[in-house]
């Protein structure tokens, strides 16, 4: 069944289907939201933050309109507006990251050191990442991680096409300019010699 076959079904009474569409995008919404929350250090709350979007998602099926947009785009707009109203109220919490249950772990084969910049890199890269504007983080983490197109994107954010592109660039160079001084480091280029 495609999404619209299930929405129609759900809202003639069906409503046990509404469990199927939950398993087509939980992982995605969860993978988004989770991304989202990293500039707070929120992650924590991402699983509830996915079950509190499906369940408003759920309380307003009846008023989903596919000419307007796509269940997935709508459903990341539900996402996304949750996530900014959490971070909205919970502005000034802080988790670190011994909290958060997140630790980087290491293959037993892998050199310390190697495993310790790899870790250092994707470090930094989360870190510009969260540092950028919410527009432009949220395109990017559309975009890089959840693999969406502009169109949707653009639907997501109420922007155009050309101003998702635009965000992008921004983004993208802004990252760029962020972690230039770091891999331009010749310790950091020996280091990666030695994996080739």
């Amino acid at each position: 069944m495609t999404d619209s076959q299930l929405i129609r079904e759900i809202k003639d009474g069906n409503v046990q289907l509404y469990d199927e569409l939950m398993r087509r995008y939980e992982r995605k919404i969860l993978a988004f939201i989770y991304h989202m929350l990293k500039s707070a250090k929120m992650e924590s709350l991402a699983e509830d933050l996915c079950n509190e979007t499906f369940y408003k998602a759920y309380r307003s099926l009846h008023s989903f309109r596919e000419v307007e947009a796509t269940f997935s785009t709508w459903l990341y707009t539900i996402a996304r507006n949750t996530v900014l109203s959490e971070l909205r109220k919970n502005k000034n919490t802080k988790v670190s990251l011994e909290q958060s249950g997140l630790e980087p772990h290491a293959g037993a084969d892998a050199m310390p050191e190697l495993t310790a910049l790899r870790n250092e890199k994707v470090s930094m890269v989360r870190d510009a990442i969260n540092n950028l504007p919410e527009k432009q983080r949220s395109a990017l983490i559309l975009r890089e991680y959840d693999q969406l197109d502009y169109q949707e994107i653009a639907n997501i954010l109420g922007q155009t096409v050309s101003s998702v592109k635009s965000l992008l660039f921004r983004a993208r160079a802004s990252v760029k300019l962020q972690l230039e001084p770091y891999f331009l480091d010749p310790i950091f280029e020996e280091y990666e010699g030695m994996n080739r």
